[in-house]
């Protein structure tokens, strides 16, 4: 009995190997984090992410698959009494009682020529559109305060635990140098359980032609602090990356950001950014380095100084597989 179930596993494995495809991927970054305004300053930071992206190919050259993440930060709070509950934030996006180690929410899709259509913890119109992240600061990203629509529509969640929230679906269309982007999700105002209290529907479309890429998105949503319109245009000028990048967030008000990415000698690059807006008591702006050693592997470090007048910094060692 024992052989034959061997030999039967060997048979679907050797099967499935031939017509679909597993990737593992991710990173992990370890190092110090400052914070003036903390207990304890100075503390370690750490998060561990693997990635698992399974796809499988019909006769006709249709895809389908799947993308999903393993993470653990060591910041995270453990409760498991209330695992997959919402958060109160006015995004609706993530939770507050993160566990510390799990899956997060799948995000499965369907591709064909140019066209991607994903349901689930998807990407978000918003999220993902050319522009919103111009940089990534220090080891940590350092409050992502340069991100101009400021997490006010739907956006892929890597809280651990297997939530993503409610379900959501978007379509996603390339050619040449066209990309849009539209995308409908629900979410839950109060972290009630019982359902979804409101929606929203956005739409992005972004044009790149040569070195620099425009991109305007605006959105529908039931919550007032969601982004209604957002635009970036980035590019080169020379040695230098820059972006410019506004945002209308409804109730929360106008949002700018200018950053910019300098590349110093073979292994060194410097990322800086300003940012202001309506709901910073304070000109927001940080500034931040990558030295690459190789392999995947890299020293980041940075500081920022927020728009509540908080300055943070980090500093540490990233390795990418």
């Amino acid at each position: 009995m024992k052989k034959i179930l061997f030999a039967t596993t060997a048979l679907v494995a050797t099967a499935g190997a031939a017509s679909a495809d597993v990737k593992l991927s991710g990173y992990g970054r370890f190092g110090l984090q400052y914070n003036e305004d903390a207990v304890n300053e100075t503390t370690i930071t750490s998060r561990f992410r693997l990635q698992i992206d399974a796809t499988a190919e019909s006769d006709g050259g249709v895809v389908f698959g799947a993308r999903v993440r393993m993470q653990q930060d060591n910041d995270d709070g453990i409760d498991i009494n209330d695992v997959g509950a919402q958060s109160s934030a006015p995004s609706g996006n993530f939770r507050s009682d993160r566990v510390g180690t799990g899956m997060n929410g799948v995000r499965f899709f369907v591709k064909a020529g140019g066209l991607e259509v994903g349901v689930g913890n998807i990407y978000g119109a918003l999220e993902w559109m050319a522009g919103q992240y111009p940089i990534d600061l220090g080891l940590t990203g350092l409050g992502y305060e340069y991100t101009a629509y400021q997490f006010g529509g739907a956006a892929y969640d890597s809280d651990e635990g297997g939530s993503a929230g409610f379900n959501g679906v978007e379509a996603i269309y390339t050619v040449g140098g066209l990309n849009i982007h539209a995308s409908y999700d629900e979410f839950d105002f109060d972290g009630a359980v019982a359902g979804a209290d409101g929606s929203r529907t956005a739409l992005a479309v972004a044009y790149t032609f040569g070195d620099w890429t425009v991109a305007v998105a605006a959105q529908d949503s039931d919550n007032a602090t969601d982004t209604e319109w957002t635009a970036t245009v980035g590019g080169s000028l020379g040695p230098v990356a820059l972006t410019l990048a506004y945002a209308d967030n409804g109730d929360n008000g106008d949002y700018y950001v200018l950053a910019g990415l300098i590349d110093v000698g073979a292994a060194t690059s410097i990322e800086a950014y300003v940012a202001d807006g309506d709901t910073l008591d304070d000109t927001s702006y940080g500034l931040g380095a990558n030295y690459d050693l190789g392999g995947g592997t890299s020293l980041q470090g940075g500081f920022a100084s927020l728009g509540s007048g908080q300055t943070i910094a980090d500093l540490g060692v990233r390795f990418n597989f």
